[in-house]
């Protein structure tokens, strides 16, 4: 009997050893992975043309392995680290422009309105070839970031390649402190207010719901285009309560990593702080990410008309990791969907009516044709209105006009809010 036991224990014994299971090959494969990585290390520490540290090539190594799977992951140094939780705060030096990286090129995601990248005439989806005449092929995204970010004051100058030109413009930027005002509003005609969002910061869902309070004191609310062209997005959180301002109820987003189990989803809060009035949403090709989410919540919800052109396609989401040592991975685990179940990421947002934008006349133009034009103002001895109310309301309605005369898809989007069915009012 103790034979038999013997034999059928050294069979066992034999066979696991000749056959090991798939842990053991796993553990094998990564030894010989970690094994080929200390040997390129060595080589390149000892062999190399000049003299370079190991915690250098360790840092390099770290950043081309994260850099190497998407656009958006990034190694972060603890510089890196500092700055990233700066711009999530909303106030940064710099020009202005959220960039992405396509096939190697530094690319314009959009422009934040009212900085100097705006005002210099940056648009979204302009290729930067050189930035203060460093080429940017092959260059990281986080090195880009660094170059273009700088002092109060300082100029830089990019050479760009717009969309639809066939010769690139060298640009010179003198960078500013970005502006954390995201909101801005304007009352299109008696009840129908313009809500443009610039970026979704720590306050703006605060700042967003504080305007439409403000117009609701004066006029009584019956439409609103949201405008979330060339909004390059932001916090996650600010654009679910940024969505949930108008949707009563249901899924806003939901986000979920290469395991199922690992599914988030973001819902409405059920109160009475909902706005419910006609809508339409205005979107462009540099409106992404957190302005994407929103938009899409809005569509599948149909909660708004989307008016426009098709967004960028940013539907991935990055978590920050902080390291030991003060630096931070910047690592993209999951996508976001929208409540029907559509992925964002490289497909974006298909507006329900496509509008494409045309240019304005050309400032020059307007101010020739105006030279020409006389109006009662204009006269000698013409006499001054008294009334300083009916003067504000005058300068209102006439900013309002030279918006909406500069501004096709904004015309389009106040005639259509006008004609949509107006909507249930809960008291």
């Amino acid at each position: 009997m103790r034979v038999t036991l013997w034999i059928i224990t050294f069979f066992l014994l034999f066979t696991l050893s000749l056959a090991p299971g798939p842990t053991m090959a796993a553990k094998d494969t990564h030894f010989e992975a970690l094994k080929r990585f200390s040997q390129v290390l060595d080589m390149v520490e000892s062999y190399y043309v000049k003299p370079i540290s190991r915690k250098d090539l360790i840092d390099n190594s770290i950043k081309g392995m994260i850099e190497q799977l998407d656009p958006h992951s990034a190694y972060l140094t603890p510089e890196d680290y500092k700055e990233m939780q700066v711009d999530t705060a909303g106030k940064f030096s710099g020009i202005g422009i959220e960039i992405s990286q396509e096939q190697g090129r530094i690319i314009v995601v959009s422009p934040i309105e009212d900085t100097p990248a705006y005002k210099a005439g940056l648009l979204a989806g302009d290729l930067i070839l050189e930035i203060n005449r460093d080429s940017t092929q092959d260059m990281t995204l986080m090195d880009a970031v660094k170059l273009i970010r700088g002092k109060k004051g300082t100029t830089v100058n990019l050479l760009i390649m717009h969309k639809d030109s066939n010769k690139p413009v060298e640009v010179a930027i003198v960078r500013g402190t970005i502006p954390i005002v995201s909101v801005k509003s304007q009352s299109l005609e008696d009840g129908y207010l313009y809500l443009r969002l610039t970026k979704f910061h720590e306050s703006s869902t605060k700042n967003l719901r504080k305007e439409i309070a403000e117009y609701q004191k004066k006029h009584t609310l019956k439409g609103i285009v949201f405008d979330l062209r060339n909004n390059p997005g932001g916090l996650l959180g600010q654009a679910v309560s940024v969505a949930d301002t108008f949707i009563e109820d249901g899924t806003i987003v939901y986000i979920q990593g290469k395991d199922e189990a690992t599914r988030k989803d973001f819902y409405a809060a059920k109160n009475s702080n909902e706005i419910h009035v006609p809508l339409v949403t205005l979107i462009n090709a540099g409106s992404a990410s957190a302005s994407e989410i929103v938009a899409g919540a809005l569509q599948d919800h149909k909660r708004s008309l989307i008016v426009g052109e098709r967004s960028f396609g940013k539907g991935s989401v990055q978590t920050i990791i902080p390291m030991a040592d003060g630096s931070g991975i910047k690592l993209t685990t999951a996508l976001y969907y929208t409540p029907n179940g559509r992925s964002i990421q490289a497909k974006g947002i298909e507006p329900d009516l496509k509008i494409a934008f045309v240019p304005p006349i050309k400032d020059e133009d307007v101010k020739m044709r105006d030279r020409f034009t006389v109006r009662e103002k204009d006269l000698t001895r013409h006499l001054e209105n008294g009334d300083k109310s009916k003067k504000g309301a005058d300068e209102d309605a006439e900013k309002a006009k030279e918006m909406l005369e500069r501004d096709n898809q904004l015309r389009i989007a106040l005639e259509l809010v006008k004609t949509l069915p107006r909507m249930k009012q809960i008291k």
